[in-house]
Formats: structure tokens, sequence, C-alpha cells
């Protein structure tokens, strides 16, 4: 690894995997996975030199195949939990969510109703980012302090809040490497038709010069509008 990428890491990000037990918002099935995929992903993934997997939405497969697989593989995973949906049919309840934590995966917030934090007023800036962590740090019996911006949407106001609000670290779905100790960390999304060469092309081979030009353009965009 060159000097310049020690300090990087590469942050994995799943959604759902298998046949989706529940009905999906618009669009949502695009980051949907066969079971196979999701294994040959993992597989891959698990031999690069610096990578951070997640979960986000609180899907039943979570637990029913991620869990397994990363165990199987020793790999510790963060799970964004929409705790609005603990409980309902095809989402994780809270002996699920008790039990990726049991077996030392992390658990972070992705919110409540998986709706955009940009522009919320103060009760649903309450339900989102302190009352959906309250209760998914009450099913743990310890903190939460990471979160997963739901749609990949954010501003420097919903930062600024993120931060006064004390959470650790906070991930995005910027396709970009990260700062391994950055408080920021963009993620690359797993989606329907990727298999483990596309996200190994996407993640780890160097894009033009113009691409990343581009996709820094959008991080700074994002961050101070």
């Amino acid at each position: 690894m060159a000097d310049s990428d020690r300090g990087r890491v590469v942050n994995v990000c799943f959604h759902g995997v298998g046949v989706p037990r529940r009905d999906l918002e618009p669009g949502e099935d695009r980051y949907w996975v066969s079971r196979d995929a999701f294994h040959r992903i993992l597989d891959e993934v698990a031999t690069w030199p610096s990578v951070r997997i997640s979960f986000d939405d609180g899907n039943a497969s979570d637990v029913e195949i991620g869990l397994p697989a990363l165990l199987a593989r020793g790999l510790r995973a963060d799970f964004f939990v929409l705790a609005g949906r603990l409980g309902a049919p095809g989402s994780l309840d809270e002996d699920a969510v008790r039990e990726l934590h049991a077996h030392g995966m992390r658990i972070g917030s992705h919110g409540m109703h998986h709706r955009s934090w940009r522009g919320m007023d103060a009760g649903t800036r309450r339900e989102e980012l302190v009352d959906a962590r309250d209760r998914l740090a009450a099913v743990v019996a310890g903190g939460v302090d990471t979160a997963a911006c739901p749609l990949g949407r954010y501003d420097r106001a919903l930062l600024s809040r993120l931060r006064e609000l004390g959470y650790r670290r906070v991930y995005t779905s910027d396709r970009r490497p990260a700062r391994r100790d950055a408080w920021l960390q963009p993620r690359f999304s797993v989606r329907r038709d990727d298999d483990a060469t596309t996200v190994r092309a996407a993640a780890l081979a160097t894009p033009p010069v113009a691409r990343r030009l581009r996709s820094a353009a959008v991080g700074v965009v994002k961050r101070w509008r």
C-alpha cells in the first residue's frame, strides 16, 4: 500500500440481501442483492487491506443472512437500524438487534422513518436524531454514537446538529474512499447489478482525475450548502 493510502479506508455498504419480505420504497430494489452475489462480494472485500462494512435500513436479512456470513469470515460490521421499523414485517425486531450486538456488531442509527434529514422542523429533527438513537440505545443497553444519513442527503446545518448531539462518526453515500479517522465517512453502496469485480473496480481502482474532482466537489457542496 502506498504511503498516501495508509490513512485511507474503503467503506462498503449493503442494504437488503435475498428476497425482500416487505414492500419496498420506490427505487429501493436497486440496492437489494441476491444471496449468492452478497457472499461473493463479501469474500472479495474480506481480502482488502483496509475496509469497513456496513448495512443500512434494518432489514431482517441483516441477521438472517448477513450475520452468519460475517461470522464465518471473522468480520465485523456496523448496522444502521431504522428505529421506527423495529418489529415490522421484514425488518429487524429488538431481539435481532440484540443478537447482532451480542456477536460484536456495532449498532448505529439510521433515524426513525427513512426520510431525508435535510430541512427538518424541530419536532422531526428530535424524532430522527434523538428519539431514534435513544430507542436503539435502550435495546442494546449501551451507547449509540454513529449514524448513517438516509437517502444520502445532508447539508452543513445537519452535520452541525449531529456534532452538537455527540455523534462520534457519520456515514454518507458519497462514493469515494475515506480518511480512516475522519468524522464524516463516505461509502460505496452495493447495487443490485454488482458483483465482486464491479465492486472492486468502483472502490479500489483509481478513477480519472476529472471524476475524482467531480466527486470531491459534490461532497464540498453537500457540506457547505
